[in-house]
């Protein structure tokens, strides 16, 4: 048997941003086949999509898809809702960027993909240091996650086992990068901006971009993407 075939799949949840990229090539590291999902829920920073499929292809990975649907039928949200502005500095609470239910969605679509692959490991890049305060980016919340999926899946019920790993749950942002950066990840293919230019340039004002840039600080390096549109 050659080394491919031990490889276990794994789904992991690409959007593109600075943090999935992060963890689609923590799960490569670790051995997984991995199957890159995107989702298009009708986010206003749809240039995202593009770059999920950029790292995808640049991580090497055994399957990407896309998946559609229209969250913002719903409004609610500053990301879906184009009569939202997005937020240009920091505001208390929950900000408004925060899209309801949005990590319960997508895990429950890339759990119906798990099953199908028989896959019993998936990745989000949800962390609870530096972040917008999401409450579907907590610790807690991934465990519940978890739990739901053992028991509301016939993979669960049948076999068990089923992981949800959150891997950069408790780091900084600057961890992410300094981590992302020892695996190689070539962080000019991502974007995190939620109102980038026509061509990907970050606002530099929205809270995405405010994280990513403390991040780089932190670590002692320069962004990439911010260098390119300076360039």
């Amino acid at each position: 048997m050659s080394a491919a075939a031990d490889r276990l799949p794994a789904v992991v949840l690409v959007s593109g941003g600075l943090d999935s990229a992060t963890v689609l090539t923590m799960a490569r590291d670790r051995g997984f086949d991995c199957y890159a999902l995107t989702v298009d829920y009708g986010q206003r920073h749809r240039l995202e999509l593009a770059a999920a499929q950029q790292v995808a292809l640049a991580v090497g990975v055994a399957g990407q898809r896309t998946v559609t649907l229209d969250l913002g039928q719903f409004g609610g949200s500053a990301l879906t809702d184009p009569q939202l502005p997005v937020p240009d500095r920091p505001t208390d609470g929950i900000p408004t960027t925060y899209v309801p239910a949005r990590n319960t969605v997508l895990l429950a679509i890339a759990l119906s993909w798990a099953e199908v692959l028989g896959a019993m490991d998936l990745f989000i890049g949800a962390n609870a240091v530096d972040y917008s305060g999401y409450p579907d980016c907590r610790p807690e919340y991934i465990e519940a996650f978890e739990r739901l999926a053992n028991v509301a899946t016939r993979a669960g019920v049948e076999h068990g086992g089923i992981r949800i790993h959150a891997p950069l749950i408790r780091m900084t942002k600057a961890q992410i990068i300094q981590r992302g950066m020892q695996l190689g990840v070539d962080y000019a293919l991502t974007l995190s901006c939620y109102q980038p230019g026509s061509y990907g340039a970050p606002c530099g004002v929205c809270d995405a971009c405010r994280l990513r840039a403390k991040g780089f600080a932190e670590a002692g390096l320069r962004d990439p993407i911010v260098t390119n549109a300076a360039g």
